[in-house]
């Protein structure tokens, strides 16, 4: 799944949090300051139609179709170099009795692994175990519940007169142990334990050791909440309100579509069956088995019954339906058969790029994994109303509807990325995920982490001239960093003991470093060798469960290196190593020392007793040695000499590094004389910033650094030179007018001759990367004060909203619509509201949305907040039009206000959807920066049940605590700096 946060389509500077929402794709953390522009995007891909044939339906034409997919398990298959999986032999595992839910432990699982019994995992009872569920399903969009009916294929471990699964707000109704049609037994009570969220059911009759079947008859709530089986709404052409129902299972919510062993261990096969209209598209996860007319027991109404194929083994967080009007097209450019679906409030051929590239990366995928994607079909579904960027889910892949149609007319080369990110992440679970799952949620990196990886490396495969690792660096990289700076990080292998918490770990750990720690082993053993061990791995593990040891061990065999004992002290222990470098000149010798690294600058002694595996990366005029590893608390290393050396080359471990002031002066130089990769001087900056918020340099000599790369031509580097002010911007909003005038004279400085070298027009002549570094350039000067780009937007902005839209080009929208909000007022912001109700596009709404807390007046701060809950905005939205007000010092506090004032709503609204809670809490706390807005915050929060967004907060407060003690710090070196530079407010 792909976490999704506000993403750098409008590019926000980084904040101290990288708190992620779980909108899937891949998480990005927010951030925020005075420096709004329009950048780059969650990730860097894009691709372009290359001839691939893909077919609309026979009319040749979108369609409104609830014609079944034939299935294709009988057609022959083109020959490719993937292995083609069978299914597993059934597994004879021993099992020990739980009567009742526990803290269980010593468990073995088909299919899985042992999960460790010093874990505490609460898990369900093993005396039976799932291996078929047969799920009939009818919706009633009047009443929006749903009836169902559940036969479950057990093994019988010993015999036993109780039976306990996963259930939230499903009533049953009936329950009997069935053979063939005859009842064996039926239940005598029913309890449920509303804290572990398991029904358990006693029988009358004990159930022999051996196999069984188990009838549930039921019905649950089609609900608002975007979990498990719910309902979403859309605007059809004719203006009316259309619904449909979809699924969202993980992590904890399969329990919601029906009765289940909801643990991603216990896996099994699914047969679905779903009763509808005749006139509805019915999809499920594999392709359809029969079509039939049935007589609605709900209704007496005549209905079809769209039975499915019978899936592979999987988990239930991957089982996937939909019921609903839908239109779609089809490509047979793949082995098997890929179709985009989109309900009649999109246009269906905004759904061709992500066609196109989904028939291109499953090829490539089976290549480099080795092993067919092994469904006969595959669906993606853009659905209006979606908690996460996508979801993952086997052969039916469901999508926000931003993040999979593309209107390349209304859309900038930063959105043409992110949707490519996160069609690429999607395709890579069908693999790492679905074809071999994690036994338990502690491995979610195995997942999140792999699939963020793939997703670069795909596009890298496909795009070599885009160099997509540079921005992996200020990107991925980065993200990580920021999260794992904080006191209140987690490890990657995180360890979760009730499901309930996994959804606080769908975060810049389980995503970017985990996909950092990945790329950091591929570095270390090479590519190929890497990709040798992922194959063994796959092949090894197909339709079953791993643990983290899974992989070292398959890395190893490819290798012959120690994988495990390298990898496993970074994905065990929470934080990474700052690494200082002092110099002996008398024998060209460089002494290495490493600490862990907190943002706040203050790590006890016991918070510093890890040694990680540190590999240097030594970058020298002879080239880069990726042999030298810091594997002790301190070092000496002999060079050649001691003119030009630097560590981690390109960035591809995962440390910060100290230098004196003499040495990163010369690596300044260094970077002028083309000795330094871009990855090298983004890090190098980013390194710099990041030290100086922690204490180790002078926040003015980062600035001063930055005033050095007035040469630079890289828009990787730019970018995270505009971040890193914009940092220190975020950081001081709350400090005396004058330096915050000055830091923003101080970005116009630095980019306003660029950005009129570079223009603000835009040509098909113009590279993606050239379009992103205009548009980048062109906001950050105008949200400075630039007068002549600030002129020009409000005169795009005025032509725009009455009617031109070829006046601002998508790659500079958001910016136009700051610019003018921030130097405008209420004509401008009512311009924008109207914009947003009128827009059909998703890519403009969203704009809209981002760009309304611009505006600094009072009355437009509080219409703002007014917004967040008026019912105009998805709840999969609230926090678009709160993610503007964090730009300046009177939003933030209103933000504060509003949240405290409206928290019983808030939390109404959000009930079902814990990680938007959460990153709606941080959005309105993480921005403060004094010791009293703390008090505030921790004030409120004493006395309100925490338990789902207890992580995103404990972050939250470690970003405002590091900000209290970088003030505290350089307070007054940003004054005096700011006032020798002579650095004043532009007059405009």
């Amino acid at each position: 799944m792909l976490s999704r946060a506000a993403s750098r389509v409008e590019f926000i500077p980084r904040v101290a949090t990288g708190v992620l929402f779980r909108l899937r794709p891949q998480p990005r953390p927010i951030r925020t300051s005075s420096s709004v522009f329009s950048g780059r995007s969650l990730a860097p891909y894009s691709l372009s139609h290359h001839g691939l044939n893909t077919r609309l339906p026979s009319n040749n034409s979108s369609s409104l179709t609830s014609t079944p997919r034939i299935s294709q398990l009988e057609k022959t298959k083109t020959t490719t170099t993937a292995t083609t999986l069978s299914r597993p032999p059934v597994r004879h595992c021993s099992y020990r009795r739980h009567n009742m839910c526990k803290l269980a432990g010593d468990v073995e699982h088909f299919g899985g692994a042992s999960p460790d019994p010093t874990q505490g995992r609460e898990l369900l009872p093993t005396n039976v175990i799932p291996r078929h569920y047969d799920v009939t399903l009818e919706p009633d969009f009047e009443k929006f519940t749903f009836d169902g009916k559940v036969l479950i294929d057990f093994d019988v471990q010993e015999e036993t007169k109780s039976i306990s699964l996963h259930t939230v707000e499903i009533d049953i109704h009936s329950v009997h142990i069935k053979s063939g049609d005859s009842i064996i037994t039926s239940s005598s009570a029913i309890s449920y334990d509303d804290s572990t969220q398991v029904s358990n059911i006693e029988l009358k009759d004990a159930v022999p050791k051996g196999k069984t079947q188990l009838e549930i008859k039921f019905t649950g709530q089609l609900n608002d909440q975007m979990a498990g089986f719910y309902r979403s709404t859309y605007k059809k052409p004719d203006g009316s309100e259309g619904v449909l129902a979809t699924t969202q299972m993980e992590a904890n919510d399969c329990r919601r579509a029906f009765p289940c062993f909801d643990e991603p261990m216990h896996k099994a096969e699914f047969t679905i069956t779903l009763i509808a209209d005749k006139h509805l598209t019915c999809l499920s996860n594999m392709d359809v088995a029969s079509e039939s007319e049935v007589v609605s027991e709900k209704s007496g109404s005549t209905k079809k019954a769209v039975m499915f194929n019978k899936t592979p083994l999987m988990s239930t967080y991957l089982v996937a339906f939909i019921i609903g009007e839908l239109n779609y097209i089809e490509t047979n450019n793949f082995r098997v058969p890929i179709r985009v679906y989109s309900p009649a409030s999109s246009e269906i051929e905004h759904g061709r790029f992500s066609l196109e590239l989904a028939a291109r990366t499953l090829e490539y995928y089976e290549k480099v994994f080795g092993a067919e994607f092994p469904l006969p079909k595959m669906d993606m579904v853009a659905i209006p109303d979606f908690a996460a960027g996508a979801m993952e889910n086997w052969g039916l892949i469901t999508y926000r509807v931003v993040d999979l149609m593309l209107d390349e007319k209304a859309s900038g080369a930063a959105m043409k990325e992110r949707v490519a990110e996160v069609v690429q992440h999607e395709l890579a679970h069908q693999w790492f995920g679905n074809l071999v799952t994690m036994d338990w949620w502690e491995g979610l990196w195995l997942n999140e982490g792999f699939a963020t990886l793939m997703s670069w490396q795909s596009c890298n495969h496909f795009y070599p001239e885009w160099k997509v690792w540079e921005s992996y660096v200020t990107d991925n990289l980065q993200s990580a960093l920021g999260l794992d700076s904080l006191r209140s990080s987690h490890p990657i292998e995180v360890p979760v003991k009730r499901a309930i918490e996994v959804d606080q770990i769908f975060d810049a750990i389980s995503y970017s470093k985990g996909s950092c720690v990945l790329r950091m082993i591929s570095t270390y053993l090479g590519e190929e060798t890497f990709l040798k061990g992922v194959r063994i791995y796959i092949k090894k593990h197909a339709y079953g469960n791993t643990q983290t040891g899974d992989l070292w061990e398959a890395l190893e065999e490819a290798s012959g290196k120690p994988v495990r004992d390298i990898m496993s002290t970074w994905t065990k222990n929470v934080g990474f190593p700052v690494v200082q470098v002092t110099e002996n000149e008398k024998d060209n010798s460089i002494r290495v020392k490493q600490n862990r690294f907190l943002r706040t600058g203050d790590t006890k002694p016991e918070e510093d007793q890890v040694i990680y595996p540190v590999f240097l990366g030594l970058r020298t005029k002879d080239g880069i040695d990726e042999s030298l590893t810091l594997s002790k608390r301190e070092d000496e290393f002999k060079l050649k000499d001691l003119d030009f050396f630097k560590l981690n080359a390109n960035h591809t471990s995962i440390y910060r590094t100290s230098y004196s002031p003499e040495r990163l002066t010369k690596l300044g130089k260094s970077a002028k004389d083309g000795l330094l990769s871009v990855e090298d001087r983004a890090g190098m900056i980013a390194d710099a910033g990041a030290l100086a918020v922690s204490g180790y340099q002078k926040t003015s000599g980062v600035l001063n650094l930055l005033k050095g790369f007035d040469t630079e031509e890289s828009f990787v580097v730019w970018s995270e030179i505009i971040a890193r002010v914009a940092t220190v911007q975020s950081a001081w909003v709350f400090e005396d007018q004058a330096v915050k005038d000055g830091l923003e004279a101080f970005v116009k400085e630095l980019v306003s001759e660029r950005a009129h070298k570079l223009g603000w027009t835009f040509s098909d002549k113009d590279g993606h990367v050239e379009q992103q570094f205009k548009a980048m350039l062109f906001g950050a000067a105008g949200m400075a004060g630039d007068e002549k780009i600030v002129k020009a937007a409000q005169e795009m902005f005025k032509k725009y909203m009455a009617g031109d839209k070829s006046a601002v080009h998508p790659n500079i929208r958001g910016s136009v619509f700051s610019i003018s909000l921030k130097y405008g007022g209420k004509e401008e912001y009512d311009a924008v509201v109207n914009f947003f109700r009128t827009s059909t596009s998703s890519d403009e709404r969203n704009t809209a949305l981002r760009c309304m807390g611009r505006a600094k007046d009072p009355a437009l701060i509080q219409q703002t907040l007014g917004f967040v809950l008026s019912g105009e905005v998805k709840s999969q939205d609230l926090y678009l039009p709160a993610s503007g007000l964090r730009s300046h010092a009177e939003g933030i506090e209103a933000l504060f206000a509003w949240l405290t004032d409206k928290w019983p709503e808030i939390t109404k609204r959000l009930s079902g959807s814990p990680p938007i809670l959460g990153s709606m809490v941080t959005m309105c706390t993480s921005s403060f920066t004094k010791p009293e807005q703390l008090d505030r915050v921790n004030a409120f929060f004493k006395d309100v049940e925490t338990k789902t967004f207890a992580q995103p907060l404990a972050q939250s407060l470690d970003a405002v605590r590091s900000k209290v003690a970088w003030l505290g710090r350089d307070r007054e070196d940003i004054v005096a700096w700011v006032r020798e530079n002579g650095y004043k407010k532009a007059s405009l």
